[in-house]
């Protein structure tokens, strides 16, 4: 059973042309996730529409908008099996709109798989996706040179040498330590290298693409730390009582616990668990669950509430020094800026207080003191104050609770990390 095997939840991210449906796609093809003749269904029906090769993205690619645009919107999860491990793919879409969705994808998982296209090279995108995987805390990282099949000549050994490089250059700049980094050429629409070693590459004599995810780690789970769940939504159900649904991030949710929702600031006690329809007497982290409670109605707590024991309450944060990197943004960023937040499961417009300086992002080291604004490509230490009770912690000390994503006009203009809870409510 794979219930045996450890889990892992790996985001798939790259440039919106550069494969990582097909890749998907063909990952679960090859590892025996839905048979040939789908794939023969999914080739016919694609050449009706004049997209030939996109079969395997179409795996992935459920809903009918996306195939008609050819594009990937939501993050869709999908689930197989290595010899190692048992994984949960995060489909990040590559589109520009669409980052939103993937900053949900990659604060949830454990690892990433960074598509980059032979032909294409490294794209703006590639590294704003790196960037994000980074600030949002992805700790491992594998790299797939793909489209191998397409470089001029084909499998050019020459190409791959150079992409690479660049992809290194790359990591390196936004904080990845890439000696602990594989690289793997692969063309995912002819399966070279996926599971198998290619015929058409006798120069590499590295991994496959699946013995490389393979080398993952998993990551280990905070148990001793208190509980910390964000709650993703909350349901009533008739003969039930009130459900809330959410995944532990840290410690763990036992049967008969007395727990807090903030900054709702409602108390109420565990009277069930329930995961993949099977009750449970605890949950640890990682794991989704929906929980009844006692005492608490559906009306008393909402989305971006975050559980915790009473006696170790999730911090409700009134200022909280960050660390924020600009990704882009039309015009400078000031202090009175407030755009909104997204932590967590929590969507919270927040004023930025005050800049305290710029930094180094290799070095950490001070640019400037208190400067009157920042720009994209600059790192900041910086104030800042949520308009409405917000749960923020520290990220050294609660990871997936201090990370952020800061969207303003239909984009991610930031992202960061929570240094310090300087205020509480």
């Amino acid at each position: 059973m794979a219930k045996d095997k450890p889990h892992l939840n790996m985001v798939v991210i790259g440039h919106v042309d550069h494969g990582k449906s097909t890749t998907v796609g063909r990952i679960l093809y090859e590892t025996g996730q839905f048979d040939a003749h789908m794939i023969e269904q999914y080739k016919k029906q694609a050449d009706q529409l004049g997209k030939g090769t996109f079969e395997f993205a179409w795996v992935m690619d459920q809903l009918k908008e996306e195939r008609e645009r050819g594009l990937t919107i939501d993050v869709a999860h999908r689930r197989f099996d290595t010899p190692k491990y048992y994984f949960t793919i995060i489909d990040a879409p590559g589109h520009r709109d669409f980052v939103k969705n993937m900053i949900t994808g990659t604060s949830q998982a454990d690892c990433a798989l960074l598509v980059v296209g032979a032909a294409e090279g490294v794209q703006a995108q590639t590294r704003e996706h790196a960037f994000l995987a980074r600030t949002l805390g992805v700790p491992q990282l594998v790299v797939a040179i793909n489209k191998m099949d397409a470089t001029q000549p084909p499998y050019s050994e020459e190409r791959y040498k150079q992409v690479k490089e660049d992809a290194e250059k790359l990591l390196k700049t936004v904080g990845f330590k890439t000696d602990q980094i594989e690289f793997i050429p692969i063309s995912s629409y002819k399966g070279d290298n996926i599971t198998k070693p290619s015929e058409n590459m006798p120069w590499w004599k590295g991994d496959t693409l699946l013995a490389a995810l393979d080398k993952f780690q998993v990551p280990p789970k905070p148990t001793d730390k208190p509980l910390r769940l964000p709650v993703q939504d909350v349901y009533s159900i008739t003969g039930v009582g009130t459900v809330p649904v959410g995944r532990v991030e840290t410690g763990v949710l036992k049967v008969n616990d007395k727990i807090i929702f903030e900054p709702s600031h409602v108390a109420g006690e565990v009277k069930s668990i329930e995961m993949h329809h099977e009750s449970l007497d605890r949950a640890e982290p990682g794991d989704n669950v929906g929980f009844n409670v006692r005492g608490v109605s559906k009306n008393d707590i909402r989305r971006g509430d975050v559980v915790g024991p009473v006696d170790s309450p999730p911090t409700v944060a009134k200022r909280f020094r960050a660390q924020l990197v600009v990704l882009q943004h039309p015009s400078a960023i000031a202090p009175g800026y407030t755009p909104v937040f997204h932590c967590h499961t929590a969507q919270v417009a927040c004023t930025l207080e005050e800049i305290i300086r710029t930094v180094d992002p290799r070095s950490g080291q001070t640019k400037e003191e208190h400067p009157a604004f920042i720009k994209p490509g600059d790192v900041a230490e910086v104030i800042i104050s949520p308009t409405r009770p917000m749960v923020i912690e520290p990220a050294k000390d609660f990871p997936p609770l201090g990370r952020f994503a800061v969207r303003d006009m239909g984009m991610t203009v930031a992202a960061g990390v929570c240094l310090e809870v300087i205020e509480k409510r």
